[in-house]
């Protein structure tokens, strides 16, 4: 459980930095765009103001004469016109200045009647113009309050403005840079995967030839011991017994020599590999514990197997299972075939598997016992989904009352 625990809180621990560093960059971007939108707006009534300022000082009218006047009749000396269209052309400049730095702001002036007076940085064509600035309009009237621009005479006018294609496009950028990290992190993730999963293989396949290797030397030497006793008059019964379990080595040996190369499949009969399996195991499992199956010895159920691989992935199940059930419950084992498969079904009635490992269960290094590898369930997952094309998981469990695991084969998974 440590070596499985520790590598999910690795995994756990860069998907929580990849969140960190996504949630912070979206904090900074919506603080820079706030700041960004407060300049905007300082900018629109900047070139409102200097809009506002140049109508303030403008004649308003003059008479027959020629004199400029005011509303009430007033006629304004010529020095003061002057003076005044000196400080008009002085605005002129400055509002044009103003215009001139705003080249992101799109911007739309309305009259009191609503008819578009001036537009900023909006592109069309001149056949569209019209359409382009309506639609552009009741963008402008949804996303900002508009600026009021009072004219002499009483009259005003509005000035719309929606965000810069810049501070749009700043809106979007932790989105993207959120998308790049998690590409980024998913990458590293699975190459993570892919390489312990390399290394896992390697040391997996040196252990079992080791082990195969290691095995040879005493297997050999107690069948010359068989033979030996087979002279001594000794207890056929004893002997057979030996002979089972040299076998019983034997087979072992071969599945560990098989491991890290593609085994051959031969038509098999399955039914005879899982009553063999299932004798073996009754003889040295305790007697409350109850193996129950739904085939006779007799029935021929063939498909292409790997009879030591395959026995192997049965024992393991039912010794997890008796492991499970602490040596006391019933192992079922139910086989059914359906059109082209072929669906073995174990059962055991002992502590259950929680929901949420129904997968991790499966993983190299995931154990609920203080002693072992955890390699079990991983193997049997290997023989029988990578060498078999066949499928193997939980098919049902609950906590207390036990758990099916299922194994299809068939002519159609090859």
């Amino acid at each position: 459980m440590d070596i499985y625990q520790k590598r999910k809180r690795g995994k756990i621990l860069l998907l929580c930095t990849a969140i960190i560093i996504g949630v912070a960059s979206l904090l900074y971007t919506n603080w820079l765009t706030k700041k960004m939108e407060v300049e905007e707006r300082n900018k629109v009534e900047l070139w409102a103001e200097a809009t506002q300022r140049q109508n303030d000082i403008r004649i308003v009218f003059r008479n027959e004469k020629g004199e400029a006047i005011t509303e009430s009749g007033t006629v304004i000396p010529e020095i003061i016109i002057k003076e005044n269209e000196e400080l008009e052309n002085k605005y002129l400049s400055f509002i044009s200045m103003v215009s001139a730095q705003n080249t992101t702001i799109p911007i739309i002036v309305v009259d009191s009647n609503s008819t578009i007076v001036t537009n900023a940085n909006i592109n069309y064509k001149e056949n569209r113009k019209d359409e382009v600035l309506r639609k552009e309009l009741s963008k402008m009237k949804t996303q900002n309050e508009p600026i009021r621009i009072d004219i002499p005479g009483g009259d005003y006018q509005l000035l719309y403005y929606r965000e810069s294609s810049i501070l749009r496009n700043l809106r979007l950028y932790p989105l993207i840079q959120l998308f790049v990290i998690i590409i980024f992190i998913l990458v590293a993730y699975f190459a993570f995967n892919a390489t312990q999963r390399a290394e896992q293989n390697q040391v997996w396949v040196g252990m079992s030839k080791e082990t195969a290797h290691q095995l040879g030397t005493p297997i050999s030497s107690l069948m010359a011991w068989i033979e030996i006793l087979k002279l001594q008059n000794i207890d056929e019964t004893l002997i057979k017994e030996f002979e089972k379990d040299t076998e019983r080595l034997e087979r072992i040996t071969e599945r560990f020599s098989k491991i890290g190369s593609k085994p051959e499949l031969f038509p098999t009969n399955l039914i005879n590999t899982l009553s063999s399996t299932v004798n073996y195991l009754k003889t040295r499992s305790s007697n409350k514990v109850i193996f129950k199956t739904s085939f006779s010895e007799q029935e021929n159920i063939e498909t292409p197997l790997n009879a030591a691989l395959f026995s192997w992935v049965i024992e393991n199940l039912c010794k997890n299972a008796i492991d499970a059930m602490e040596n006391n419950g019933t192992i079922s084992i139910n086989v059914q075939k359906k059109e082209n498969q072929i669906v073995i079904d174990v059962t055991d009635t002992g502590k259950g598997v929680p929901k949420s490992q129904f997968k991790t269960i499966f993983q190299p290094g995931y154990s609920t016992k203080k002693r072992g590898w955890g390699l079990g369930l991983s193997l049997a997952k290997r023989i029988i989904e990578n060498y078999h094309n066949g499928k193997i998981f939980i098919k049902w469990s609950e906590i207390g009352k036990g758990t099916t695991f299922r194994i299809i084969l068939g002519s159609n998974l090859f």
